[in-house]
This record gives C-alpha cells, sequence and structure tokens, in this order.
C-alpha cells in the first residue's frame, strides 16, 4: 500500500512507527486517513505538500456527508495536522492547511442518510389511484429530486415551476428567493398532480400553495413530516425519516455520483460565509445540466 503513497509520506508513517513508538493499529489509521487525502486532492489535481484551506474544507466535508461521525472527523483531522506539522519542520510544505480548520463539534449527530434501495421503498408507497396518493407522490418525489427544504415545499406555488426550464423557484431562510433544477420524475408527477389530482382537491376553490389538503388547504411543516414518516414505516425503513432526511440524502446521492461539492451546495441554498464565493460562478443550466447527469433518478 505505501508504494501508492508520495514518499515523504511513507517517510512519515515511518517517523510515528520508529521515533514516536504508536502502536501499530494507531499508525494503520493515520496510514488510512492520509491515503484517504492524498487520493482526494491527486484526484483534484492538486498535491499533498501545496493544498490549501479549501480542498482540505472540502475533503472533510464530503467525509462528512459520507456519513463519518464528529469524532472519526477530528481524528482525521488530527492526523492531517500531525502530517503538516511534520512537512513543515522538514521544508517539504510551506503552509499548514489545518491551521484555519475547526475541527467539529462533538455531540451532534449527522443526519441519516437513506439508501436509494430504502428511497425506492418509500417512494412508492402513496396509493396513486387516488387524488391524495398522486399528490403525496409527488411530494416525496420533489424533496428526494430537488433538495428542498420543507418549509420551500410547503411555500411552493403553481407559478414557482418552471415546466420548460425544470426548475422550482422557492422561498428560502431568511426570505431569500432561489431557483432550485428538480429531477424529471419529481417534475412529470408534478404534472400529473396539477391535471388529474389537485383540480379534484380543490373542488373549484382557488388557493396559492400549490400542495394543498383534501379540503383544499395550504399543507403544514408538521403535517408533511408525519406523512413522510408515515410512509417510512409502511416501507419497512426503521429509522426515523423526515423531509430533512431526504434532504440530506438528495445531497449525498449526488455526492457519491460524482458531483461537486460546491454544486451541492449551491443546490441547498446553503449561505456558509466562508465558501459563499466559489459557489456563485455556477449558471442555472450547468446546474440543470448536473441534476440531470448525477442524480440517480435525474436520467
Amino acid at each position: 500500500m505505501d508504494d501508492l503513497l508520495p514518499p515523504f509520506l511513507v517517510e512519515y508513517l515511518h517517523h510515528l512507527t520508529v521515533e514516536r513508538g504508536l502502536a501499530a493499529h494507531t499508525v494503520a489509521a493515520y496510514r488510512r486517513d492520509l491515503t484517504a487525502w492524498t487520493a482526494y486532492i491527486g484526484g483534484h489535481g492538486g498535491r499533498v505538500e501545496e493544498a490549501g484551506v479549501e480542498p482540505l474544507r472540502a475533503h472533510l466535508d464530503r467525509l462528512a456527508a459520507r456519513g463519518l461521525t464528529a469524532r472519526s472527523l477530528r481524528r482525521h483531522l488530527s492526523a492531517l495536522r500531525g502530517l503538516y506539522r511534520y512537512l513543515l519542520r522538514e521544508e517539504i510544505a510551506t503552509v499548514d492547511p489545518t491551521e484555519r480548520i475547526e475541527p467539529p463539534r462533538l455531540g451532534r449527530p449527522l443526519p441519516s442518510v437513506l439508501t436509494l434501495d430504502e428511497v425506492e421503498h418509500l417512494l412508492t408507497q402513496p396509493r396513486t389511484d387516488r387524488p391524495s396518493g398522486i399528490r403525496d407522490r409527488a411530494m416525496l418525489e420533489t424533496l428526494y429530486g430537488s433538495g428542498l427544504r420543507v418549509s420551500e415545499l410547503v411555500g411552493l406555488d403553481e407559478a414557482g415551476v418552471s415546466w420548460e426550464g425544470g426548475f422550482l423557484q422557492v422561498v428560502g431562510k431568511g426570505s431569500k428567493g432561489r431557483i432550485v433544477p428538480c429531477s424529471e420524475p419529481a417534475l412529470a408527477w408534478l404534472d400529473r398532480y396539477l391535471r388529474e389530482a389537485r383540480p379534484l382537491l380543490l373542488h373549484g376553490r382557488a388557493t396559492r400553495p400549490f400542495f394543498v389538503t383534501a379540503r383544499g388547504h395550504g399543507l403544514s411543516r408538521q403535517w408533511i413530516g408525519k406523512l413522510v414518516d408515515r410512509y417510512a414505516r409502511a416501507a419497512g425503513i426503521r429509522q426515523r425519516v423526515t423531509p430533512h432526511t431526504l434532504r440530506h440524502t438528495f445531497a449525498t446521492h449526488l455526492l457519491d455520483g460524482g458531483a461537486d461539492l460546491r454544486f451541492i451546495q449551491e443546490m441547498l441554498g446553503h449561505a456558509d460565509i466562508s465558501t459563499t464565493q466559489i459557489y456563485t460562478h455556477l449558471s442555472r443550466d450547468s446546474l440543470r445540466t448536473l441534476v440531470e447527469r448525477f442524480h440517480p433518478r435525474g436520467r
């Protein structure tokens, strides 16, 4: 395995074993962490000894999205801190990218992620031979196919669906409007709901919300949360499933499919001040193309 690592990393692992006297299992853990970092930075055209803080943040975010616990991420960052102290001392690197990275806090659980099979089982639970079932299928498909917050789904209106462009126009946190690409299956179910189910639920009433109850009223976040949980139980999913679970699953499946973290952060509408600048360069067309390319139900 060491022949796949740069020589200075092999020397560092030897330093940990011989000079610092670390146990074999500890050195093995360091090797795994350093190998993962080497593979990531190399796969993005960089070098370990020249890496900056942004690639390292992206790497750690990727590990977090894949389910690494805060404790494991802290250990991973600690391994990299030790490496860069060594590289600076040996004058192999001139910058330590770990200096500006805060270790993740312990005690805050990461959102759970569904497998693709679990998602498929969940999506097929609503009975689509009735208007409410078509509505529910459209909502589930939209949550998973666009990564909307439940509040954004509640606030969606008919004018907010761009059928030709395949976008949803929603109001996110801080009352900020944003444009979100939506997967083709979700758009198809939205169209079916609009044509076949919504008129029957409205009974001739006029209302602004896109999704409505059997009495033609808008839905609440709590109502949708209970609905998602009920269908998840019917699908045999043991873990608790919320609308946010589908949002997080959407992002994780995109990441697993090869989507860039900057694109995913743009899709989710995050406003992390330390990374906002690199997200503003993505055009709507490129976002739409990336959804079709990377989302498992976008092709």
